[in-house]
């Protein structure tokens, strides 16, 4: 069967490529998948224990058996393109406007609105930090955005809208990676709770990654959280 592979940050350098195509005996497990890439690209070794895995745009595990056509992601914990996504859930190359992302959640029985902009610093962990460099699998970042709204629609009812906005590639000092937006009837509807757990959950589960660049060098920045099935869209 022919397999698709998508290689992300790290793992892309490591193995020197962002894409393979492969072919599996029927009936092979992602773990057979992964044998096969450490035999082929050693380098990648050091990286298997922390890598997460995707199938078809959803999270799995090892044990998940594969069919012919399916699209195989590899990638580390997210640490947070090209137009990816709708208006309000988007990946983007372009610098983003807090103002432009909260008008995109103002309706008229809005009377709260409850905004998060993720800024570029200059220093992290105590190094010097010129300027970012952000990786999104993109098709699958923008599914996964509309995942977080739909758990904050779920926990906080009375939220009226929600938008998020991602920007990636390369990012100076002082420019807005990230806005979430939220807006409720009420200030005490759910907007400031909801907007916190979109940007925390945001970087639980949606593939995004960076790249510090400093004049010490760079290095790409991992997250601690490693999703599991239960973090699939329910």
């Amino acid at each position: 069967m022919h397999i698709t592979i998508r290689l992300f940050a790290r793992l892309r350098e490591l193995a020197g490529t962002d894409r393979l195509n492969r072919e599996l005996p029927d009936n092979a497990s992602i773990a057979d998948l992964l044998d096969a890439l450490q035999t082929e690209f050693p380098r990648l070794t050091e990286a298997i224990p922390r890598t997460i895995i995707s199938v078809n745009k959803e999270f799995a595990g090892p044990q998940t058996r594969l069919r012919d056509g399916d699209e195989v992601a590899f990638f580390p914990p997210v640490s947070g393109g090209s137009g990816a996504g709708d208006d309000k859930f988007a990946i983007t190359f372009d610098p983003i406007s807090l103002d432009e992302v909260a008008a995109k959640v103002v309706r008229p029985e809005t009377g709260a609105v409850a905004v998060f902009g993720g800024v570029v610093r200059n220093v992290s962990a105590g190094k010097a930090v010129e300027h970012l460099e952000y990786e999104a699998y993109e098709e699958m970042a923008v599914a996964k955005l509309r995942q977080v709204a739909e758990e904050a629609r779920q926990k906080w009812p009375k939220i009226v809208d929600i938008a998020i906005v991602q920007r990636i590639g390369h990012l100076e000092v002082g420019d807005n990676a990230v806005v979430v937006a939220v807006s409720s009837p009420h200030r005490n509807d759910g907007c400031f709770e909801a907007c916190a757990y979109a940007i925390n959950r945001l970087k639980q589960i949606v593939p995004i990654w960076k790249k510090e660049v400093g004049p010490d060098g760079s290095e790409w920045i991992e997250g601690d959280y490693l999703p599991t099935g239960s973090d699939a869209a329910s």
